[in-house]
This record gives C-alpha cells, structure tokens and sequence, in this order.
C-alpha cells in the first residue's frame, strides 16, 4: 500500500524533474524512470490511472491524445481507444523568466554573496534538469562587494510594518575605513535614532530603497534598505501618507521614481538643460517618456524634465561634458560651483 501511494509522488517528481514543453515523456519512459530511478517496477495502466488522478487534481499537466482502433475483448469488432502520450508539467516560469531573474540576482549591488547563492539554487528547483543557469558563474565570483547581514531581516520587518501602518526606528549606517558599517552619530556621539513612517519599498539601480516620512519633517524622504541596521518595529500608528506634504493628494509611485533618479530627498523642479543629441537615448533612460524636447538643432536639443534637484545636480556633473543647464537659476549656479570646485582639486 505504501508502495502505491509512492507511486503517484514519483510520478510527480519525474514531471518536474524531466519534461517540459520541449521534453515529454510517453507513459512507456516514465516506467523506465520508475524502475531505473526509483526501484519501482509499474505497470502502464497504473501510471496512465495515476496521471489521470494528477490531471482531476488539478495539476497543470498536458499531453498529447491520439486515437486507435482495438478490437472489442467480447465482439471482437474495432472500436476506438483514445491514447494518451508526451506528457509535461506546465511551468509558472519560462527558462527565460528564471534566467532573468537570476541576472538580477547576479547584478544586485545590495544581496551577500552566500544569500544570492542560495536564492539562486531556489530559483533553478524552479525548473528542470535541461535548466541551465548562470549559477557557475556566481560561485566564481569573489564575495568583495560589501553586504549588510541584516538586509533580509530589515527587508522582513518594513514589510510587516508597512502592512500594518506601524512606526518603526532604526539606526542608519554608513561604511568607513575598516570596511564596516557604522551608525550615524548624534550631537552627543551616540547612535542617532531614526523615527521613521515607512510607505514603500522600491528597487532601483540594484538597490532597495524605502520610501518614507521622517517623523521630524513634513515631507518624504528615501533611505537605502542595506543602509539602515538595528530595525525595530514599534507599536504606535505610522503617519498617513496623505499628511506628508507632496503626497496629500495621493501618491505616484512611477512619477516620484521618475523625479528621483538618485533617490535623493528634497524639492522637485523643473529643470531645462542644453545637450548634445547623441546623449538622447541616455536621456531617455534616466528620466523616461516625460521629457520634453525643444529648440532641437543639427546636433543640440532644449530638455525640460520634473526632477529632484540634488539628483539633477549629481546627473549634471556626470554630463557636464555633454550638456548646459539653464533653469532654474538656483540650480545652474549649484552646478558651476561644483564644476568650479571640481576643477581646483587639479590644479597645479
């Protein structure tokens, strides 16, 4: 009886371990596996019963039927049999799919090494035994990137809290010389406190972010996730988003990504720059389909784009070779300063 009641689990495995759209198996080749793999000597009828009962279970399991004639074990006379063959377990990812996010594992600037392993192997018990991963080239790579160990825990906490609108406190880090995170002091040189009314998580560039309020200000801010250390959850109500000001009129999650392309906190403009037509597609990509093109020349063009000051200020100087900005004017002086500055550093 135990036997029988392996059979229809092996099954089952072999399914998930062997086919896909591309590789099926005939009820003859799932014996095969039975007894090779398993020690398990099952007759065809037994596998087709036990496939049926997969399929009323509600598997996701597809085959091909065809029909044949058999002769009647009372008349005689032919009649039809349906038969059913090339069976495959239908997948909730595509190989591209799993390929892709393991990319995004491999490319992520924020998850430890040994962690980005391990999901890495969930990922591929995903798939089959034809899945070919990326997961040789993680094992080679050297874990030299550094990675705060409390990341999924804190990742965990924000969830739970976001989900029942709590406050939660945190101290929020930053590396120094010794290659460590360590909090950001207070006036007092203790570990500054940080109050904070979580609304959303988000992943740009790599990294996690949290957008939130502070509960000392009146307006949003964004901490980097693997940044923050020492998270707790505390029981009093988390601010309405609707009282933060630039979000009392609902909140617009793509907008605000778009306005903040550092995630820098502070006042959104709207800023116009003078660049060079080739940087166009790099244009594109930082602040999206809301631009708008102007004045476009032979090799010029005028961009205005609704942008978080201090991210345009940091994108500038990244293209200062490549393009003028002209309003608003607190924002075209901020910008030659820096260049200015920059330029004293080689001096001489």
């Amino acid at each position: 009886m135990a036997n029988k009641k392996q059979i229809i689990i092996n099954i089952l495995d072999i399914l998930k371990r062997y086919t896909d759209e591309d590789h099926r198996l005939s009820q003859r080749e799932i014996a095969e596996i039975l007894k090779n793999e398993y020690n398990m000597t099952v007759e065809r009828k037994s596998i087709k019963r036990n496939l049926s009962n997969l399929l009323e279970f509600g598997y996701p399991i597809e085959y091909s039927e065809s029909i044949r004639m058999v002769p009647n074990k009372v008349t005689g006379e032919l009649e039809e049999s349906y038969m059913l063959s090339d069976f495959y377990l239908e997948r909730d990812f595509t190989d591209a799919e799993l390929r892709l996010l393991i990319d995004s594992l491999l490319f992520s600037k924020h998850i430890p090494y040994s962690q980005c392993k391990e999901l890495i192997e969930k990922l591929e018990g995903l798939s089959n035994k034809y899945f070919e991963s990326k997961i040789k080239h993680i094992r080679t790579l050297p874990e030299n990137k550094p990675a705060n160990p409390q990341l999924f825990y804190t990742i965990g906490i924000l969830d739970e809290a976001i989900s029942k609108e709590k406050q939660v406190k945190f101290h929020y880090s930053f590396y120094e010389t010794d290659k460590k995170l360590h909090p950001r002091k207070d006036s007092n040189g203790k570990p500054r406190e940080y109050i904070i009314n979580p609304y959303q998580i988000v992943a740009t560039d790599g990294r996690y972010y949290l957008i939130c309020n502070n509960d000392r200000y009146d307006n949003l801010s964004n901490y980097r996730v693997d940044r923050i250390t020492d998270i707790e959850l505390l029981d009093t109500p988390a601010k309405p988003m609707r009282d933060v000001k630039g979000a009392e009129n609902g909140f617009d999650l793509s907008k605000h990504m778009a306005e903040h392309i550092y995630m820098f906190t502070g006042d959104t403009v709207r800023a116009e720059f003078i660049a060079e037509k080739y940087i166009i597609s790099d244009i594109m990509d930082f602040f999206g389909n809301d631009v708008v093109f102007s004045n476009e020349t032979e090799d010029k063009v005028t961009v205005t784009v609704t942008v978080n000051e201090q991210d345009m200020r940091f994108w500038a100087l990244l293209y200062a070779l490549q393009i003028k900005v002209i309003s608003p004017p607190s924002l075209v002086e901020s910008v030659k300063n820096d260049i200015m500055k920059a330029a004293e550093k080689y001096k001489g």
